[in-house]
């Protein structure tokens, strides 16, 4: 059955992310005050080396996109291997999200074109960062649609600490070796927390190795092979 979401919970899930980004958007264009002080947290913060590289690729598309297509296909098959009920929705909601992240991505940055930090050669489109969004997206994805199918909670909270690891890493290494200023990041978590508010109510939650055809045998309603009652 779907995740059940409370109204008021999904507006605030998606609401207050789009008024921070709308924020950070307008201070972008418009150079205020929000954007000096960015730029010396970013001085501050700035030291490129060799291990955060190696974080910021975290966000590469060739590294998190393949972690979400296998989350996919296992969950596709999973819950069609269980008899889930549209089994295919989380998954296709999963997919639609990483799709939309060039998409919304790429118009923002010709549109906001903002310049790069010292640390990187001169150049502009900048915000947000579609490294961030990639990997929110894609890790975030792949880890509300696994969740619901792991057994043991310790795994389910290891997995969900794992997500947040490589969201975090990555972000970090982004802003320390100076491939993006600080507030592009913390935009790209609002836009890839938006996305991902739309692929939670698709996800559904079946215990693992629990059929549709058990389920109703245990609520009362004779499955295929039982006959009438």
């Amino acid at each position: 059955m779907p995740v059940s979401v409370p109204p008021r919970a999904l507006s605030a899930l998606v609401g207050l992310p789009l008024l921070l980004f709308a924020l950070i958007t307008w201070q972008v264009v418009a150079d205020g005050p929000l954007v000096g002080v960015d730029e010396r947290l970013s001085r501050a913060l700035v030291h490129p080396d060799r291990f955060s590289e190696l974080l910021a690729d975290l966000g590469n598309v060739q590294v998190a996109v393949p972690v979400l297509v296998v989350a996919l296909g296992y969950a596709a098959w999973h819950g069609r291997a269980t008899g889930v009920d549209h089994w295919w929705l989380g998954p296709l909601a999963g997919a639609v999200a990483m799709v939309l992240v060039p998409a919304l991505v790429a118009p923002l940055k010709e549109w906001t074109d903002r310049p790069g930090t010292p640390a990187v050669p001169p150049a502009v489109g900048y915000y947000p960062s579609g490294h961030t969004a990639t990997a929110v997206v894609a890790y975030g994805a792949a880890t509300l649609l696994l969740v619901p199918l792991l057994r043991s909670p310790a795994v389910r909270r290891a997995l969900v600490v794992l997500c947040a690891v490589l969201v975090l890493g990555t972000s970090y290494g982004l802003v320390r070796r100076g491939y993006h200023w600080p507030l592009d990041v913390v935009a790209s978590w609002c836009l890839g927390v938006v996305l991902l508010a739309g692929v939670r109510p698709a996800v559904r939650r079946t215990p693992p190795g629990i059929s549709r055809s058990t389920r109703r045998s245990s609520s009362g309603t004779p499955s295929s092979s039982s006959g009438p009652s």
